[in-house]
């Protein structure tokens, strides 16, 4: 990139202009990742000072039956399939009551599309979990699973959405979203929720006073232009309902574990290298940039490792998330090493160390406590490497 249009694209962050297609598959080929990074921490900077955010929050996966078999899915598995699984209500309950511990304040969950699981086992297993849990928000279900349960209901998202608000829902998930360009999406997703459902359940949400994260799964096969494309489509809809609090891009990641029982599940994996730490680290950048409109970038920790987990807060990010104890759908696919728990105490290290002043937040973005900043004496000094 010349210097003529390093200023041109100086010149619209600063001013506050909203960055147009052009100029957004313009900073992907950048590589310059130092003054990306640089501009987009003035954005971040901009928008939430010095802070990073995290939360307390735990992911509970019901089932992994899934009727899809997504190309790049070790989550998933079929009815018989060994280590698929599906939980009573009684039995999630309890191993939700078991997370409870070290003031948990959100519990994230996810399932498989299952084939013959009625309906009404949801809102039972959400008013089952808040009955269980009083004090902890319910962030449940991606658009894909509000779909799935319009086709074996019978019943509108609309409908279905009410009735899980009264059972206790507080936030959809983001997820289901992967890349939404038609040219990428039909090589990656074998489900029938594209983007004309995916913002129809999310617009409906928020219409309902539902405030929602949004994601992006990139560095498998599609193209900095898609990834474009996919946040704009985001921030049209936001333009819209201002209605996401946050914007998390997913690191796609490698099939290593299922390859021990012979099965490869990921199917991208023999022409996929995944995202290095820098296009990574770009992604973040271009994202804070584009999503003029959103708060909240995150960087999901377990899907980058901690390493670039802490230069992402440099590059765009704002929010750490979070004390994670166990996210299959991750830990069934990588084997890099990185730790199934964080404690409170290991992500305000993390974040002092990268420069920041962490504070806690609910799944409202509503400040729990604050924590003093980084400790001047602690950086000046040499600190044994992170790995």
């Amino acid at each position: 990139m010349d210097g003529g249009l390093k200023r041109e694209l100086e010149e619209k962050v600063r001013s506050g202009e909203r960055l147009s297609r052009e100029d957004g598959v313009a900073l992907y080929a950048c590589d310059d990742l130092a003054w990306l990074g640089g501009l987009a921490h003035e954005v971040r900077t901009r928008k939430n000072g010095d802070v990073v955010h995290f939360n307390v929050n735990r992911h509970l996966n019901m089932t992994n039956v899934c009727t899809a078999s997504c190309a790049y899915c070790s989550f998933q598995r079929k009815p018989g399939e060994k280590d698929a699984y599906t939980m009573r209500i009684e039995e999630a309950v309890r191993l939700a009551k078991a997370m409870e511990a070290d003031s948990l304040t959100e519990l994230h969950i996810v399932n498989g599309l299952h084939p013959t699981l009625p309906w009404r086992y949801y809102p039972r297993s959400l008013r089952a979990l808040k009955e269980a849990l009083p004090n902890v928000s319910l962030k449940a279900f991606t658009a894909t699973e509000i779909h799935h349960f319009e086709q074996i209901s019978g019943l509108t998202a609309s409908e279905i959405l009410d009735e899980l608000i009264d059972a206790g829902l507080e936030s959809l998930t983001g997820g289901g979203a992967e890349i939404f360009d038609w040219e990428v999406r039909q090589h990656i997703v074998d489900h029938r929720t594209h983007w004309e459902d995916w913002s129809r359940i999310h617009r409906l949400a928020h219409e309902k006073g539902l405030k929602t994260p949004c994601t992006m799964l990139y560095g498998h096969i599609e193209e900095p232009r898609h990834r474009v494309d996919h946040v704009l489509r985001l921030r049209e809809l936001q333009d819209e309902t201002n209605g996401f609090q946050v914007f998390i891009p997913l690191r796609y990641q490698h099939d290593f574990v299922d390859m021990k029982d012979g099965k490869v599940r990921n199917r991208l994996q023999a022409r996929t290298t995944m995202a290095s730490g820098a296009e990574a680290l770009k992604t973040f950048a271009v994202s804070r940039l584009l999503f003029d409109n959103v708060p909240h970038v995150k960087v999901f920790w377990v899907m980058h490792g901690l390493a670039t987990a802490q230069l992402a807060l440099n590059h765009g990010a704002d929010d750490m998330d979070g004390s994670v104890v166990e996210y299959k759908i991750t830990h069934d696919a990588d084997d890099f090493g990185t730790p199934n728990k964080l404690t409170r105490d290991d992500i305000l290290d993390l974040i002092r160390d990268a420069g920041f002043r962490p504070v806690e937040r609910n799944t409202r973005y509503e400040t729990v406590r604050e924590y003093p900043g980084p400790d001047g004496e602690r950086r000046e000094s040499p600190q044994a490497m992170r790995v």
